[in-house]
């Protein structure tokens, strides 16, 4: 009897002992993942105030933010829809609307304070412009992925980037329309996506792009070619691979698009193959580092947009923009994990219709710009590091003040 009734109260403390463990366990796992932090981030749905003329946007194809704090953005006035457009039309068939100039400068409240683009002497403006980067030095570089009239997959339009001042004095163009021999070819791109300026080398890295499978470089001020390569610091080539098929191996060349290039201090390259669902990071001479997989099972157009970087001193983070699932991840720079996301596909502020260019301001702010229908640009307030309590957050509005 006394036996039984030691086994029983053995039993009970170990049970009890399992029990407490297990709690214990889950609070510890429940610590631990508290104890990752990045970025937060809450939308500002005022932002930016409304356009002047009764001026719409069209898909809005490039973000990038000058050293003050300017925010640039460039859009297609030739996707917008008639409706929009019938303040243009010949004579007027509305008192609305008109499309804006391409390139539109805002400054931090949200206010446009600078506009031009378009065709003009001495350059050949893309049949599609794409991409807007405002270098260390205050230039303004713009690409395009416009085939053109009579412009062919083999031999498009925009085979071409431009460089101009904040004003929009033209200064230089590097390729000309209808030129590109391929992705060998080192005096002409095919349909660049975007741009970036080393400031401690004055070298232009450019992702070529949608019809090209490479990155190439060239000087910025005398636009002398200086080199190129492909996925894995591969010579580039021009073979079709295919759809793209997440149980493949990986592809030993870029897909079309060739999407973005973003240079961090520390002297990695990182590279948008958007359709591979992939970011490749290299060292500046092509040296192939490391690269990791976003959203591997995604088809349509691919996962990997764009990319920017933190403003802490170390850039610890990317902020990636996934056009297809609708969604900015905060990836962890060093690991490349992600660490959470936010976002979701709509029409509301904080939510996103084909996400497709990120930026970053001095304060560390987020401002992205969303293509086909979408057509705007938002600012996403940074809010400090906060510990991550969900893989994905959803829209990220603005917390109620107490009052």
């Amino acid at each position: 009897m006394k036996r039984n009734l030691w086994m029983g109260a053995s039993l009970a403390a170990l049970a009890a002992a399992l029990a407490t463990g297990s709690h214990l366990m889950r609070k510890w796992g429940a610590v631990e993942a508290a104890a990752v932090r990045a970025p937060r981030f809450e939308v500002d749905p005022m932002w930016p105030k409304p356009l002047p003329n009764h001026w719409v946007m069209g898909s809005v194809v490039g973000v990038s933010v000058d050293a003050s704090d300017h925010i640039w953005v460039i859009h297609r006035q030739g996707s917008l829809e008639r409706m929009e457009t019938s303040a243009a039309a010949n004579p007027p068939a509305a008192e609305c609307c008109a499309p804006a100039p391409p390139v539109l400068e805002f400054n931090e409240d949200g206010d446009l304070i600078g506009h031009w683009g378009g065709p003009g002497p001495g350059y050949e403006w893309p049949a599609s412009n794409h991409g807007i980067t405002v270098d260390y030095k205050g230039n303004v570089w713009i690409g395009g992925n416009g085939r053109g009239e009579g412009g062919t997959a083999a031999s498009p339009h925009d085979s071409m980037v431009l460089k101009f001042t904040q004003d929009g004095r033209f200064l230089m163009q590097i390729g000309k329309p209808g030129m590109s021999k391929g992705s060998n070819d080192t005096e002409n791109l095919r349909l660049p996506a975007k741009t970036f300026v080393d400031p401690k080398t004055n070298e232009l890295y450019v992702a070529d792009g949608y019809g090209n499978h490479r990155v190439i470089v060239f000087d910025a001020d005398t636009g002398a070619y200086k080199r190129h390569w492909g996925a894995y610091g591969h010579k580039p080539d021009d073979i079709n691979l295919g759809p793209y098929r997440p149980e493949d191996p990986p592809a030993q060349q870029f897909r079309n698009p060739v999407h973005c290039v973003e240079l961090a201090h520390d002297g990695n390259l990182y590279v948008c193959d958007r359709t591979n669902d992939r970011i490749q990071v290299f060292k500046t001479d092509g040296t192939f580092v490391k690269e990791a997989f976003i959203a591997k099972n995604t088809r349509a157009d691919g996962s990997v947009f764009d990319i920017a970087l933190s403003k802490d001193p170390e850039q610890k983070y990317l902020y990636l923009a996934d056009g297809s699932n609708m969604k900015v991840y905060i990836i962890d720079r060093e690991t490349l994990e992600i660490l959470t996301s936010f976002g979701d596909g709509g029409r509301q502020p904080g939510e996103f219709y084909a996400v497709h260019s990120i930026a970053t301001d001095s304060k560390g702010n987020i401002f992205t710009t969303e293509t086909y229908r979408g057509q705007r640009v938002q600012k996403f307030h940074y809010k400090g590091l906060a510990p991550v309590t969900k893989k994905d957050q959803g829209v990220v509005w603005p917390k109620a003040s107490k009052g």
